[in-house]
């Protein structure tokens, strides 16, 4: 049998394998990754980047819901708060038409359904987080103020333009309807039909005042069919949510299975791994007793 005469190349060989696997073993342990660089699984790594890309897109359009949710929620509710107004004042003006109120009862009901007036316009001009949500795409200017030479005593700031965001790599969601639409179009001025019952209150006419009180339940009704669009929004934001939050659990799921690692095993291979290195290095220490290591030694 012949016997190898240098020894030295093998067993610095071995050293190196010893610690380039304890290396690994440790790595594997600190980051719970079994693969940290594209060497130790190409394929793996490979379907990461796409994992890592995808990941990315669902935490984005996540953000997108979140931050228009809120808004088309507060939207709604000041809906809800105009509809409630228009109602008093529709139950303002059937009393005021009665032929029975005296003078100053009318003006009295006129000063009230002035102040739902003013009301209205505040919600008109609701903001959440410093954006006004009934301005169209002009959100950082007031929609309605006050101008005596208007009809409605007030006017339009803001523009006919529609929001919309990114909730997923081909879905969109419209989030708001500008004011113009909802409280002061051409055709049902939510904004006039109070102007116009205010109007006919003071001036003490019943026919005027009933024909007024028509104006705003058409307003009331269109307001409501407005509110819709708010509650279709707010649902298919809340479904996009749900979607996306199982989304982001089945990549985190996809990622733990491409590069994670078990910790019980690792644990165990990370002690295998030291157990191996200790004994490479005494090997060495006793077969190789006038090489490099007796330089390295520490004095005792």
């Amino acid at each position: 049998m012949r016997v190898n005469p240098n020894l030295v190349p093998d067993i610095l060989a071995g050293l190196q394998q010893s610690q380039t696997t304890l290396n690994q073993a440790l790595e594997q342990v600190s980051t719970g990754k079994s693969v940290n660089v594209p060497s130790d699984n190409p394929a793996a790594a490979s379907e990461m980047v796409q994992n890592t890309i995808e990941t990315a897109n669902v935490d984005q359009y996540t953000q997108n819901v979140t931050g228009v949710l809120s808004q088309v929620q507060a939207a709604s509710s000041a809906l809800s708060s105009v509809e409630s107004s228009l109602t008093q004042a529709i139950s303002l003006g059937t009393e005021g038409a009665n032929g029975t109120e005296s003078t100053a009862n009318q003006q009295a009901i006129a000063s009230q359904v002035q102040g739902i007036l003013n009301s209205v316009v505040t919600q008109a001009n609701t903001s959440y987080e410093g954006s006004y949500l009934f301005g169209g795409t002009a959100s950082s200017q007031q929609p309605y103020t006050a101008d005596s030479s208007s009809p409605t005593g007030y006017t339009y700031n803001g523009n006919g333009g529609q929001n919309s965001v990114a909730v997923g790599d081909s879905t969109n969601v419209q989030v708001n309807l500008p004011g113009s639409q909802i409280f002061s179009n051409s055709t049902t001025n939510v904004l006039g039909s109070l102007s116009a019952l205010v109007t006919a209150l003071q001036g003490g006419n019943s026919s005027a005042i009933g024909t007024a009180v028509s104006g705003v339940t058409t307003a009331l009704n269109y307001v409501s069919q407005q509110r819709i669009f708010y509650a279709n929004a707010d649902s298919q934001l809340n479904s996009q949510e749900t979607y996306l939050q199982q989304e982001t659990v089945n990549l985190s799921s996809q990622q733990t299975s491409l590069v994670g690692v078990n910790m019980a095993q690792a644990a165990i291979n990370l002690s295998q791994a030291q157990t191996d290195n200790s004994a490479a290095l005494a090997a060495a220490a006793k077969v190789l007793p006038d090489t490099l290591l007796n330089y390295l030694a520490i004095p005792s």
